[in-house]
């Protein structure tokens, strides 16, 4: 496999294959959403389209970044959303850069997004699929943030060796800038769980495939072979 690993604005056109990883928090977030019953997860451009589809669609549920806001039922944070019922209901997603890293790359045959805690599930499929050619999209600080370059570039190893070695990648993560601001309250709408549950590897058996939907980005977990 050629791995390409490219911040989104880095994308100078459509990949064949694309997985954006988003570790801290959003795809950690959506795989726990899955794990708590959300049949799908819509990923929103902005919070105004998020709020507007919610509001076409009575039973639909709102996460977003940040302090929670009126008209979503949830922030995006592990920690809180893993006491949460979603049982068969649709969540609607907008956070700062895991939903713009996908729908930056929408166009393509297969998009995957991932975090540790599906890391070995996303490697599968792409074993499985014989993927030769695959970007990864590193969303955070612009294709900088490590905890995210950490994970693509494990996922991207773990495809040709099942054996490789977790702990290098873990603790680039753990020691990552964002790692450091949730552990510090610097960012809002947060548990104090949150970096310990995105750095949990292998937490959940599926990997998470995002399609368009009559127009809507929408993402599904889909379960390793």
């Amino acid at each position: 496999m050629k791995p390409r690993f490219l911040g989104i604005g880095e994308l100078a056109q459509v990949p064949s294959v694309a997985v954006v990883i988003d570790v801290m928090r959003a795809y950690t977030v959506a795989a726990w959403a899955f794990a708590q019953g959300a049949e799908k997860i819509v990923l929103a451009a902005s919070l105004d389209e998020a709020l507007a589809l919610k509001a076409r669609n009575p039973g639909w549920a709102a996460l977003k970044d940040g302090p929670p806001a009126p008209g979503f039922d949830a922030v995006n944070s592990p920690g809180l959303l893993r006491s949460t019922d979603l049982g068969g209901r649709t969540v609607v997603q907008k956070t700062t850069a895991g939903t713009v890293g996908a729908l930056a790359v929408k166009e393509a045959s297969l998009v995957l997004c991932a975090g540790f805690v599906v890391a070995e599930a996303t490697a599968r499929l792409l074993r499985i699929r014989a993927c030769d050619d695959v970007t990864f999209v590193v969303t955070g600080e612009d294709g900088r943030a490590e905890e995210d370059l950490a994970c693509a570039q494990y996922i991207a190893r773990r495809v040709t060796d099942a054996e490789t070695d977790p702990g290098e990648f873990l603790h680039r993560a753990a020691a990552s800038g964002a790692a450091a601001e949730l552990a510090n309250g610097v960012r809002q709408g947060a548990h104090p769980d949150d970096v310990a549950l995105c750095l949990e590897l292998d937490r959940f058996p599926f990997a998470m495939v995002a399609s368009l939907e009559d127009s809507l980005m929408v993402l599904r977990p889909y379960p390793a072979p």
